[in-house]
């Protein structure tokens, strides 16, 4: 089980490496380099060899980009991690740079104080489409970009820089997946044919995983095996891999569906495509550079969205029951938690970490835990206030009364995957945390009771989540919802419900729902369950066909907090049958003293 609370090093040795990096730019003649957050596959989560962005500037968040030049240098977050990246990045050495609204071509024109100069990037962390952006907007300012052949980073980081990872390949049966990999493959393949289009590069883990019906512990909390893929419109898969990583059962698994190939074979494979001159489907937007280098021109490369996307977003029969019971499962442990958590916080001895490591444990105690999905939010006071905070040995801070403690978690089942957040009172809370928790609260019941037509996308649904503290005058950084892998990432697109997000919702998408508030350097507040898009009985006689969200999480909502005059008596009838419902699914799991206080917390207002 893998749960970190060291000391992030990297801030304390940031002033050495950024010298070190420096000088081999100069070395290389480069005037500047390009850091972002990711690894070849472009994914959210990385293995410890690709967290080059933490190690040049002690940024530990899941998203990120640093630009270095010989004088200057910036790191570029967005505003869940406004209040980290002033924590873990020394603020003389980085200048903070908020995204959206800021961009590294931007600051590099800025920060060059000319015109002419050379910035390096390396062509597996980039994608096509970035890139050309980029290069359009530098050159009207004669700035060069360049690939190197290989990142300085890692030729500074040197022999310390961590291996990767090498875990084994585990098979992931129908009777959980719901569908066999031949007959995915066969689907995408008559996409591919009606498109006229010969084949496809998969470059992302968590779908080459999800259409191979495989499953790995490369990556931290994410259950995919990293590796590459060439899907034809005709015959087996060509899977790219590290051979090590597949043992017998494995091989006779994939012997069906995939022809395999060492990852050095890639390079080769891409350039008799090329040669061939096939149409190759590529999304620019996430393929990185060194891909489309091989693959040649705009006659080989066909631009085009991973053909596993969608598919994997809508979740078949099996995997939505799959869901549904490792939702109630969870719904045991984080129970039980919280019951300890009401028995023992008040007495003044439970801290962030031993708070995280407990409610693990009632994870692991159900004896089907395989990982939890990312590492657990554990924020109290202040540090509640921090979107995605990760507790350390130096940050961790008792839980204090008359604060709030907000704990953000999930888990890996092999029949699902979990994400829930509950926030709770210590002590007596004050009126302004009543207030703001209930205008959450309201919009996290807008959205779970939302009825909306076919095509609706969620940037449409996103306002459901906010109205409540727009009507104050208030508001939260981070988008409302993200998509949800069934035992996969636990952030998975394309749909979301944000601001941005263009993604029409279809049934069978599983989503969270997940407003909050945060007052820097006093308390964070967030009510996220996981809900399924579904079909909805047509309101009122009307002839559209509707939508609306089932709710698949059960936990108690921490009712010492609800300012009940600030709900509606839609509102207020939604939280008691929520409860009730709570207490039905999860009550007769518990024992005796746990069951008295489930059914206290879930008692109606």
């Amino acid at each position: 089980m893998y749960q970190s609370f060291e000391t992030n090093s990297a801030t304390h040795a940031v002033p050495g490496r950024l010298s070190a990096l420096r000088e081999l730019l100069n070395k290389s003649k480069l005037d500047g380099f390009l850091v972002p957050r990711g690894d070849e596959h472009r994914g959210e989560y990385v293995a410890p060899a690709s967290e080059r962005l933490a190690w040049i500037t002690g940024f530990t968040g899941s998203a990120g980009f640093a630009a270095v030049t010989a004088s200057k240098a910036a790191l570029f977050v967005d505003g869940r991690y406004t209040v980290q990246a002033k924590v873990q990045t020394p603020g003389r050495l980085y200048e903070y740079l908020p995204i959206p609204g800021s961009t590294y071509a931007d600051w590099l024109i800025k920060a060059l104080g000319k015109s002419g100069g050379t910035i390096g990037y390396d062509p597996w962390l980039h994608s096509i489409a970035e890139i050309a952006r980029a290069a359009e907007q530098l050159s009207q300012h004669d700035i060069r970009l360049k690939a190197v052949a290989r990142n300085p980073i890692d030729r500074v980081w040197g022999k310390v820089r961590p291996a990767p990872p090498l875990e084994p390949v585990i098979v992931q049966p129908v009777s959980l997946a719901g569908e066999s990999a031949e007959d995915k493959i066969k689907r995408l393949q008559q996409e591919l044919a009606e498109a006229g289009q010969d084949a496809a590069v998969l470059t992302a883990p968590d779908s080459i995983c999800w259409l191979l019906n495989i499953r790995g512990s490369d990556v931290a909390h994410n259950p995919v095996v990293l590796c590459f893929a060439i899907l034809p419109a005709k015959g087996k898969v060509e899977l790219f891999i590290a051979p090590e990583k597949l043992h017998d059962e494995a091989k006779a698994h994939l012997k069906a569906s995939a022809k395999l190939f060492a990852p050095g074979e890639f390079k080769a494979r891409l350039q008799s495509l090329k040669e061939a001159g096939k149409a190759v489907r590529v999304h620019r937007e996430t393929c990185p550079v060194w891909i489309g280098r091989q693959l040649g021109g705009p006659r080989t490369i066909v631009d085009g969205s991973d053909l596993c996307l969608l598919p994997k977003a809508i979740k078949n029969k099996v995997e939505i029951r799959g869901m549904r019971t490792a939702h109630k499962r969870d719904a045991v442990a984080m129970c039980q938690f919280l019951a300890w958590l009401d028995k023992e916080a008040g007495k003044g001895g439970v801290d962030e970490i031993q708070a995280a490591q407990q409610l693990e444990s009632f994870r692991t105690r159900t004896n089907k835990l395989k990982e939890i999905s990312f590492d657990t939010i554990s924020g109290s006071g202040p540090n509640g206030a921090i979107v995605h905070y990760r507790v350390t040995n130096d940050t961790n801070r008792r839980l204090g009364r008359g604060e709030l403690y907000l704990v953000d978690s999930g888990a890996q089942y092999a029949d699902g995957t979990t994400d829930i957040t509950r926030t709770v009172a210590v002590g007596k809370p004050t009126e302004e945390m009543r207030d703001r928790f209930t205008r959450v609260l309201k919009g996290h019941i807008g959205l779970a009771t939302a009825l909306f037509p076919e095509g609706t996308r969620g940037v449409d649904l996103d306002p459901f989540a906010r109205r409540a503290l727009w009507d104050a005058g208030l508001d939260f950084d981070h988008g409302t919802g993200h998509g949800v892998g069934s035992y996969l990432s636990v952030h998975e697109g394309p749909q979301s419900i944000s601001k941005r997000s263009m993604v029409e919702l279809k049934p069978g998408m599983i989503i969270s729902n997940e407003p909050g508030f945060y007052k820097e350097g006093a308390f964070g507040i967030r009510i996220e369950n996981l809900v399924l898009v579904q079909p909805a009985k047509k309101p009122g006689g009307g002839d559209r066909a509707m939508m609306s969200f089932e709710t698949l999480t059960f936990a108690p909502i921490d009712r010492r907090l609800v300012d009940v005059s600030l709900l509606t008596v839609t509102e207020l009838a939604w939280l008691n049958d929520y409860h009730a419902r709570v207490y039905e699914e999860v009550g007769s799991r518990l024992g005796a003293e746990e069951r008295a206080w489930l059914e206290d917390a879930c008692r109606a207002v």
